[in-house]
């Protein structure tokens, strides 16, 4: 606020009244044109004398003519202001709201680490969220694989099982030969030389029993004795003849000595099949001869008879013929004279119904 004046002249004198607003300097007090009181009834709030630009000299005299009239502003009022209090000075990344300080308090620093955690938490959520997504991902992603892993192992193992059908109707006369051989002995019966091999489990736990033909141990037989010698290489075991069927021209024999039993065959023998015949031709233990089922006899005059083409020879007898599993379809007996590639074979199926041990 302003309030214009000519020279200070105390609040409250008549002279003081007769002032109202501007005059000019040097005119005589006068009364005014209009019957109106002072704007201004009341002292200023300030009890403190304000500071005038007075003129140098009597404060109560008056001024001195100019040469030139003229309106002459009063001094201004220095209001003092309060001080105003500042609009808090928002940093742009705090959202919380900052309290105005008090007027004549100072304004709290604000300090710059907040303004950083904001964008950190941000990151890390962002972070997390996206960790978050590539872990179920991998997960769909694994479990989809796992189940074409599982899908693939499945047919693999399909195709395994159809292999291993495959190859059990493969013909491996080694691997059949490695099997058999250590159930199979050479037998010495007087002055004849044959062949057996163990057969079943229907024994005790340190004895076996062995199968051969009656005419390999007939000389002990009919000669009241029952003693024979199983050779194979170093080892000789003694054995027992316990029974006989001439008609069958089968022999049982009994060991005390634990000897590995080979396994009947239970289906019947078929034209075609492959086989291995394992003795001691000649007097020469472990020989090994291959073939082929030429013929399944069932009504032949001496009873069920089995053809085969591999090679035999005197000291054969008694010697097991093996299908390709490993498994015994029948006994080799004997061979045709003047004939190549026939040899004749009691089935195992008559030799095990004739002694009850398979």
């Amino acid at each position: 606020m302003t309030m214009t004046f000519e020279p200070f002249t105390p609040a409250g004198t008549a002279e003081q009244r007769q002032y109202d607003g501007r005059r000019r300097a040097g005119e005589p007090a006068a009364a005014p044109a209009w019957e109106e009181t002072p704007r201004w009834e009341e002292a200023p709030r300030w009890e403190e004398p304000a500071r005038w630009n007075e003129p140098a000299g009597d404060p109560w005299a008056e001024p001195a003519p100019r040469a030139r009239q003229g309106w002459v502003e009063d001094p201004q009022w220095q209001v003092p202001q309060q001080r105003q209090p500042q609009a808090p000075r928002w940093h742009e990344e705090i959202a919380a709201p900052v309290a105005v300080p008090a007027a004549g308090e100072p304004e709290p620093r604000r300090s710059a680490v907040g303004g950083r955690i904001k964008p950190l938490v941000v990151g890390v959520v962002v972070l997390l969220l996206l960790v978050a997504g590539w872990q179920a991902y991998r997960i769909e992603s694994m479990s989809d694989h796992n189940q074409s892993l599982a899908s693939g192992l499945a047919a693999e193992k399909d195709r395994t099982d159809r292999l291993e059908q495959q190859l059990a109707g493969v013909f491996d006369p080694e691997t059949v030969s490695s099997k058999v051989l250590p159930s199979v002995f050479r037998v010495r019966a007087g002055s004849f030389t044959g062949t057996a091999f163990s057969v079943g489990t229907k024994v005790k736990g340190n004895e076996s029993n062995l199968m051969t033909n009656y005419h390999v141990v007939a000389e002990v037989w009919t000669g009241g004795g029952r003693r024979v010698s199983l050779e194979r290489g170093s080892t000789k075991i003694t054995a027992s003849i316990v029974d006989v069927d001439k008609g069958k021209d089968l022999a049982l024999l009994h060991a005390d000595t634990k000897i590995a039993g080979l396994v009947a065959a239970p289906a019947t023998v078929k034209p075609g099949q492959q086989v291995v015949v394992v003795g001691a031709p000649l007097g020469l233990d472990d020989t090994v001869t291959t073939g082929v089922i030429s013929a399944y006899r069932p009504d032949d005059s001496d009873g069920p008879t089995i053809q085969f083409d591999a090679p035999i020879n005197p000291g054969n007898s008694g010697g097991p013929v093996v299908n390709a599993t490993g498994q015994v379809v029948g006994l080799a007996t004997a061979k045709a004279k003047d004939a190549e590639g026939i040899g004749l074979a009691i089935p195992v199926k008559t030799a095990c119904a004739t002694f009850a041990v398979c």
